[in-house]
């Protein structure tokens, strides 16, 4: 109990600016784990509507490898990618390994199946909405998936939350890749782990609280605008 009250108190110190230490902590976990789900998205969603308008020999087994991958556990992607930035590997040269640059490409290969996954199911309920109308005004391949991505503005930002907050909220690719550096590469979820391992439960907790404020901000966006979206195309 002393050890869940303390944690209170820390993150009020934090919120008020009396542990600085901590907020570049903070800080670098949004920073990567925006630019991942912006990276991710500028793939995904011209891959979902391809997708969704194609009719291609292995759609099917496309659309459930992808349903699959969402699930994809974040120390594979770490392993893969240390793998590929590691001296011995294809990207050595790169020299990025052990830096918020190896984390960001990280979450990205994370999120990227989920963020598709997603936005393909969404661009293909649009379709079947408006397919019919677009159709009949013969317009190409080209409009129809501009179109489509237009209209399912407001619920495709469901599927970059939903990036967004898986990125932030893992723990295992960042760890592996950025190797949790005190100042350049330690996030809230690795800072978390090292804190636990040191016994330090109250800071810990005091993170972990930060942590989920977080992750509730994102779901509670997400779910406003799948309301608004409701409301657009009712």
């Amino acid at each position: 109990m002393n050890d869940l009250l303390t944690g209170f108190l820390l993150v009020g110190e934090l919120l008020s600016g009396d542990r600085p230490g901590l907020w570049p902590v903070v800080s670098l976990s949004l920073q990567v784990s925006a630019a991942a789900t912006l990276l991710a998205a500028i793939l995904a969603f011209p891959l979902a509507a391809l997708i969704a308008l194609g009719r291609f020999r292995g759609r099917g087994a496309l659309i459930a490898v992808l349903n699959a991958l969402m699930g994809l556990p974040s120390v594979v992607v770490g392993l893969l990618v240390y793998l590929l930035l590691s001296r011995a590997g294809p990207f050595g040269q790169w020299g990025i390994l052990f830096t918020p640059q190896a984390m960001v490409l990280a979450q990205t290969i994370l999120v990227l199946p989920l963020m598709t996954a997603l936005a393909r199911q969404t661009l293909e309920d649009a379709l079947d909405l408006l397919g019919p109308y677009l159709h009949s005004l013969h317009a190409d391949r080209v409009t129809l998936m501009q179109t489509l991505l237009a209209e399912s503005r407001l619920s495709l930002m469901t599927a970059l939350l939903a990036g967004f907050g898986r990125a932030a909220a893992e723990v295992g690719a960042v760890m592996v890749v950025g190797g949790n550096i005190d100042g350049v590469t330690r996030t809230m979820t690795t800072a978390i782990a090292l804190e636990t391992s040191k016994g330090d439960l109250p800071m810990a907790l005091a993170l972990g609280l930060v942590l989920l404020a977080v992750i509730l901000a994102i779901n509670l966006a997400a779910q406003w605008l799948r309301a608004r979206a409701a409301v657009v195309h009712g």
